[in-house]
This record gives structure tokens, C-alpha cells and sequence, in this order.
């Protein structure tokens, strides 16, 4: 049975974080598996809270990326890159969950039975719903589906995903583009151009609290003008 690494990159958003670590210590998972922490240049503050959390579940790594690298947040590529060359070498799956899902306690076990059983899957997704169960961002164009399991061509976000090992195989995320912050649209496409089929779970629905680890991106709905100004001006959020 293959392994299985799930990841979590983290900035500054502890009680989110929190919530989302415990419900993955709480899954029912039939497989090894390694759960890793990446936190992003987390303040001091929120940086040493982490610490005191990790200490006392005991089961969880923590990376500090600001023992590994000078470069500012976001550091997403960084994290993906260590994190694929880690489960190559130990011929694992990889499991990405941000720190503002919430998944149940079935849902890491059929994800990777998904991406196992479907011979041709490149990346397995759980569709993301808020706290009424209602489909939210990034998925509103799935809304109508019905429950299963579909095969998407659009691109299916990192909320809650299993990159399979034979798309870890077959794309080197070295190639992927350093002057962006986001990699889910491009990795989504690439693995359907290498002949994947990425797939999103409509039956497995995570709570998603969209940017609660991004929290000027709230501004978004709040205040848009303001949030293209900054993500211009600052050249964050690059797709």
C-alpha cells in the first residue's frame, strides 16, 4: 500500500490551522502517512503559538520556512517542490490541505482510495462547501452537480487535493513558473496534457473558509477596488 503525505502551508492563521489539523488527527485513514506544517514567515507571535501546538499533538512535523529560505511570503512553489521530492523519494501520494478547510473524517480515506481506484487520475479533489453545506468558492460551477464523481477540466483548487504519485512522476514541479504565487491552475492543466484526468469528488464536501489564511484577500468581497489595487501595486496573488 502506497504512503501518504498531507500538507498543510500556513500563514499567521493559528485558530484556522488549528481546526484544520485536528480534523485530519481525527480522519480514519487505513494507510501510513506523514502530516507536515510548512509556516510561511508566520509572525513571531503566531509562529511560537504553532510551535506550542505542534508540541502538544506530537504527531505532526513543523517546517519553519524561514530557517530554509530568504525569500518572502508566499513561498507556495518552495513548499510544493520539497514536498514532491519528499514523496518521490518515499513513493507517496500528496495530499494538500489548506489551513482554511475542514475536512470530515472519511474524506482523506476516499480521496486517496479515489486516486488509487481511478487508474488515469492525476489529482483527486473534494469539493468545497461553507458552514450551511451550500458549494462556495472555488467550485461555485459545480453547484449543480450531483453527488459522485467527476471528471473536470477546469482546474481543480488546492483546497483539499490528492496529487497522485504518477502525476508526481511525470511532471517536475522545478518547471513550474517562480514568478507566480499560485500553482493549481497550471499544475491542473499540465496533468490533463499529460493525459490525466483530474477528478472533483462532489460527495466528499470540505469546509472551506475561503482566504481565512489570506486575510486581505477578504477584501475581495468587501472592498474590491482596494484588492486589485494592492494585488497590482504589490504584485501579490499571481495565478
Amino acid at each position: 500500500m502506497r504512503a501518504l503525505h498531507i500538507i498543510t502551508p500556513v500563514k499567521d492563521s493559528i485558530p484556522s490551522t488549528i481546526q484544520t489539523v485536528n480534523a485530519i488527527r481525527n480522519s480514519k485513514i487505513d494507510r501510513e502517512y506523514i502530516y507536515t506544517i510548512y509556516n510561511d514567515f508566520s509572525s513571531d507571535e503566531n509562529t511560537a503559538a504553532l510551535e506550542r501546538e505542534v508540541a502538544r499533538w506530537g504527531d505532526v512535523e513543523l517546517v519553519n520556512l524561514k530557517d530554509i529560505t530568504s525569500h518572502p511570503s508566499p513561498n507556495y512553489l518552495l513548499v510544493l517542490q520539497i514536498s514532491q521530492q519528499r514523496a518521490l523519494r518515499e513513493d507517496a501520494d500528496l495530499l494538500i490541505v489548506e489551513s482554511d478547510v475542514e475536512v470530515k473524517a472519511d474524506t482523506v480515506q476516499k480521496l486517496v482510495e479515489g486516486g488509487t481506484e481511478l487508474e488515469d487520475c492525476g489529482i483527486a479533489a473534494a469539493v468545497t462547501v461553507d458552514e450551511s453545506g451550500a458549494v462556495n468558492y472555488p467550485y461555485e460551477y459545480a453547484a449543480e452537480y450531483e453527488k459522485g464523481v467527476h471528471a473536470v477540466k477546469r482546474h481543480c483548487s488546492f483546497c483539499c487535493s490528492l496529487l497522485t504519485n504518477r502525476l508526481l512522476r511525470a511532471f517536475d514541479f522545478k518547471e513550474l513558473n517562480p514568478e507566480k504565487h499560485w500553482f493549481d491552475v497550471t499544475i491542473s492543466q499540465r496533468s490533463r496534457a499529460l493525459g490525466f484526468s483530474n477528478y472533483l469528488f462532489t460527495s466528499q464536501p470540505v469546509v472551506h473558509r475561503p482566504h481565512a489564511s489570506r486575510p486581505w484577500k477578504q477584501l475581495k468581497y468587501t472592498n474590491p477596488l482596494k484588492y486589485y489595487w494592492i494585488k497590482l501595486t504589490k504584485g501579490f496573488d499571481k495565478i
